[in-house]
């Protein structure tokens, strides 16, 4: 099986000095009932022999959010490559601040066979909820192969100051 390439946006910002990022909470009846390692960096699925990382990423943040992509720099955080077995990722990642409100979103959904075996289709929110967190918080939240983007805006953002 071929790595599968993913690209996102991490949407950070600022309050009382401390940065918040903006996470997605999986949707669908796996993640249903968890929390952490339940959150995702909006992001999703492209091609990179047809399509652009950066555009891949603007274009997923559209349609996991149903908002678009705010105004503002983009800082490239880099790559990694997470996943077991036959289920490998390579994911592509920019930041950039910004705000907006997570109640406003109004997510894509796909559609999957359940229950299981049962011959049904079903349909479900790609995320089902987003929500700003701190940084220590976030960690706590997001699943483990997405990780280490937070410490890489750390680093960013240290730099800055």
């Amino acid at each position: 099986m071929t790595d599968k390439y993913s690209a996102g946006v991490l949407l950070f910002r600022r309050t009382a000095g401390r940065p918040e990022v903006l996470l997605g909470h999986m949707g669908g009846p796996f993640w249903a009932k968890k929390d952490d390692g339940a959150w995702s960096i909006p992001k999703g699925e492209y091609e990179p022999d047809l399509e652009d990382a950066q555009a891949a990423a603007s274009r997923e943040f559209h349609e996991e959010l149903g908002l678009f992509v705010p105004p503002g720099d983009w800082i490239p955080l880099g790559d990694v490559r997470y996943g077991s077995g036959k289920g490998k990722k390579n994911l592509t990642v920019w930041a950039l601040e910004g705000d907006l409100d997570p109640t406003a979103i109004v997510p894509g959904t796909f559609e999957m066979e359940w229950p299981p075996r049962s011959g049904k289709t079903a349909s479900f929110p790609e995320i089902d909820r987003a929500a700003w967190f701190d940084l220590p918080t976030a960690t706590a939240k997001l699943s483990t192969g997405q990780r280490p983007y937070l410490d890489r805006l750390s680093e960013h953002l240290a730099q800055q100051t």
